[in-house]
């Protein structure tokens, strides 16, 4: 598939069969990931992977109160629960702190106030696309979505991971091959229009527009 059909096709999948995922393809998700960008190389990241049931189900019953009561289950949730695989992207900051602590960047200290922005997250963000397209690339579907806040500690715990730093869960991928369409929760793109670049680009300065 072209890279160009890649990023067409990419779309957040909600619902998938019961056919399972080829553990090659999740490998190349993975590889892929790792060549994301990372500011002075960091690679400031972690991957928990989660293919086998009942390491699944683990995840869902940690993550949501509807997994441990069927009956609870919205449509979005029956739909996500019915993934095969979930891949849980972590960042770690110490690798950032630690790497500009070193000679060739001129810090002397590990502060985090030196960074305006956090790198740690924004990399592992950027790693995640990869493994995204990398699935879609594999003619699977997969989805990207947060961690409910107060579920964290016992998604952490589920994982384990330790209750608090690093390595840092910055959502969930769910993989899988995808359901017929219509089938589970219906996403904002369907109800909303995708913006064109042209509306959103500006050349020279903000608010030029593009043709301006």
């Amino acid at each position: 598939m072209e890279f160009s059909e890649v990023v067409r096709r990419r779309r957040m999948v909600r619902s998938y069969t019961d056919e399972p995922v080829d553990p090659a393809v999740v490998e190349r998700a993975l590889e892929h990931a790792t060549r994301a960008p990372s500011a002075g190389f960091s690679q400031g990241w972690a991957f928990v992977v989660l293919d086998r049931p009942e390491d699944v189900r683990r995840f869902w019953a940690a993550s949501s109160d509807a997994a441990a009561t069927p009956d609870g289950r919205d449509t979005w949730l029956a739909g996500m629960m019915t993934a095969p695989v979930v891949v849980v992207p972590c960042s770690v900051k110490a690798a950032y702190l630690d790497r500009y602590a070193e000679p060739d960047k001129g810090w002397t200290d590990r502060s985090e106030e030196r960074w305006p922005m956090p790198f740690w997250d924004l990399d592992t963000a950027m790693a995640a696309l990869l493994i995204l397209q990398t699935v879609t690339d594999a003619g699977l579907g997969a989805c990207f979505f947060g961690i409910v806040p107060d579920r964290e500690l016992e998604v952490r715990r589920a994982l384990g991971l330790p209750d608090a730093g690093d390595p840092h869960p910055i959502g969930a991928i769910t993989i899988g091959h995808p359901a017929p369409r219509g089938t589970g929760a219906s996403g904002s793109a369907g109800r909303r229009r995708r913006t064109p670049w042209t509306d959103v680009a500006h050349r020279g300065r903000f608010g030029a527009g593009w043709d301006g």
